[in-house]
């Protein structure tokens, strides 16, 4: 039987959604919803790795599109009181969690972005999708330089691979902080329970957070189960995470693992080691689903008192370019 791989124009739940269909792969992502990749499923085996919204809450999703999918950080988690000092400047950020009195997640996870390109061949099924931030842009008011984020999905027998470039195609040292709040589903099989899941983290050492959820430049020890996130053979919902962690790659590769014991099959979710900081937030313990977020900086990391080398405090110059790749595939145990 020859597979056909695909490419398409579609819907997702009513909204505008690009289809990729490879193997026994499919997935779509949304670009009016800030490129979120919401679906990754293995069809042949009825997975469905990411937590996806139901047609009712779509557009609950859309107003907080934290928590679904695959989205988009730029730039990624809390600053303090909502500024952003950089090269001599201060940016002011709206304030949008109350709780903290901070700002939160950036500005592309919600808004509109470009499809440049989609198509498929033998191998491989593919899109492109792009944002371009000019002046007049909406979120050129907070972040006043001219760049273009890319991002590119493509579908193989390999699995779901991530290719993300940003450019700086302006004249002055722009920010470059990015994550990815990726949402993983445990159980993703139907025939699983969350007690059937297990996961591995290539984690180093745990940041310390104030009352605010800022770091406070200092670390805390590691927990006797958090030593074990190492190591793997424990659960996503051990205990309540909103934590965040530098990332040391094991054995050349930073990866999240999560196993089906019932089935005897792992998820990897190998981010590349451009990635120096992990977050994990898994809904206080709420089975179901975890985000183990790959995070280019530290939190609040132009205001923390630390070499930018350490926190991840990347700038760009005028039309550098930077990019990684991750990519999400199954082994069979």
């Amino acid at each position: 039987m020859v597979t056909i791989n695909k490419s398409y124009e579609g819907l997702y739940h009513q909204e505008q959604a690009i289809w990729l269909k490879a193997g026994p792969y499919e997935a779509t992502v949304l670009p009016a919803v800030g490129a979120n990749l919401i679906a990754f499923r293995d069809t042949k085996n009825e997975y469905q790795f990411l937590r996806e919204p139901s047609a009712e809450e779509m557009e609950d999703f859309k107003k907080i599109p934290y928590a679904h999918g695959i989205p988009v950080l730029f730039p990624p988690n809390r600053f303090e009181d909502g500024k952003f000092p950089w090269d001599g400047k201060c940016y002011q950020f709206p304030v949008n969690e109350a709780a903290t009195g901070n700002h939160l997640h950036g500005f592309v996870h919600n808004i509109p972005w470009e499809v440049e390109h989609y198509g498929a061949d033998e191998t491989e099924s593919r899109v492109t999708l792009s944002l371009k931030v000019r002046e007049g842009h909406s979120v050129y008011s907070f972040i006043p330089h001219s760049f273009t984020i890319k991002l590119k999905y493509t579908l193989s027998e390999s699995g779901l691979l991530q290719h993300v470039i940003v450019q700086n195609d302006g004249k002055d040292s722009m920010p470059c902080l990015l994550a990815f709040h990726t949402a993983i589903n445990a159980p993703f099989a139907p025939n699983s329970t969350a007690s059937d899941y297990e996961f591995r983290l290539t984690t180093g050492q745990r940041w310390e957070l104030n009352d605010r959820m800022l770091p406070t430049g200092k670390f805390q020890p590691l927990t006797e189960n958090e030593e074990k996130m190492k190591a793997g053979g424990l659960s996503p919902f051990f205990e309540s995470m909103d934590n965040h962690y530098t990332a040391v790659p094991q054995n050349g590769r930073n990866r999240m693992e999560l196993t089906d014991t019932r089935n005897q099959v792992t998820l990897v979710y190998d981010v590349g080691t451009a990635y120096k900081q992990w977050m994990i937030w898994n809904n206080n313990a709420t089975e179901g689903f975890f985000c183990p977020e790959p995070q280019v900086n530290l939190v609040n990391a132009p205001s923390v008192q630390l070499p930018a080398e350490d926190i991840g405090l990347i700038g760009l110059e005028s039309g550098e370019i930077w990019e990684a790749t991750s990519r999400l595939y199954c082994i069979k145990k």
